[in-house]
């Protein structure tokens, strides 16, 4: 009998990998990269925490994409799944209450920024809870990177709590949106940085958490040698030219350390 070409055997375990590799369910947090068997065996492995990252379609001033909540938002849930090791995370939600269109307010008053009612958007909100808690998911965790909308995520979390009745848990962790704001400022004043340069929106602190998170959606040389942005910029009250992606990276570490504290006792609590 001839003995088989070093070519064929090379074939033959090139096939027997790839079949391995097909076979195999990837190693990942994101909902969207698993089938539905795929998340049904995980879910009954007990990983039974979904995270909502939802996120905003704004401006931030000339200097930052508008997606800037999307990315961060993406980015901060899949860190904290991560580490809290029974979680997956959900489609970003990317439409969020952003001002009024007739006449334009707030960030609507800058092209790019997309905006829904309150209700829309609390309402969608509870629609993605319910088809979570319907397909095993006990503990729901809505991750709010915008500080406009957080009195609704606090809204649609008691009443599916009052709704569920234990079955299931609705958690909007105070941690995540305190330290990606006030926290992430603290750090930022221990290391020099002044308030007038923090600012609350598109700022120092803003836009040095964007370089850690998606440098590529800063144009930070423009920054940098550019004059003073204001408000009629969209930049309120922060100075971003010394913006930096190592600054930002403490914010990062704090925000997923903080709020993986957080969902730990929280859900371990209960």
């Amino acid at each position: 009998m001839p003995y088989p070409s070093l070519r064929a055997l090379l074939c033959g375990v090139l096939l027997l990998g790839a079949h391995a590799a097909f076979a195999q369910t990837p190693r990942t947090v994101q909902l969207e990269d698993l089938t539905w068997t795929e998340i049904r065996d995980q879910v009954q492995a007990g990983k039974t925490t979904i995270i909502i990252p939802i996120g905003g379609t704004e401006q931030s001033g000339p200097g930052i994409a508008v997606g800037k909540h999307n990315a961060r938002a993406a980015f901060l849930s899949q860190k904290i799944a991560e580490r809290l090791g029974n979680a997956l995370v959900a489609p970003v939600v990317a439409y969020v209450p952003e001002g009024n269109t007739a006449p334009p307010s707030s960030h609507m008053r800058f092209p790019g920024t997309i905006t829904v009612p309150d209700a829309v958007f609390e309402q969608m909100l509870e629609s993605a809870a319910q088809s979570f808690a319907v397909h095993g998911f006990v503990n729901v965790v809505f991750l709010g990177d915008h500080g406009g909308y957080q009195k609704d995520l606090d809204r649609v979390a008691a009443k599916l709590n009052k709704t569920w009745g234990g079955k299931a848990r609705a958690i909007v962790p105070p941690e995540y949106y305190a330290t990606s704001s006030d926290g992430f400022n603290q750090i930022l004043r221990q290391h020099g940085i002044k308030d007038d340069e923090i600012g609350t929106h598109a700022g120092l602190a803003d836009t040095s958490l964007q370089l850690a998170v998606a440098p590529q959606m800063v144009r930070l040389d423009r920054l940098q040698h550019g004059p003073k942005l204001g408000t009629a910029d969209g930049v309120y009250g922060g100075d971003p030219r010394r913006s930096s992606a190592d600054l930002g990276q403490l914010g990062v570490d704090a925000i997923v350390v903080n709020t993986v504290n957080a969902l730990r006792r929280d859900t371990q609590a209960h």
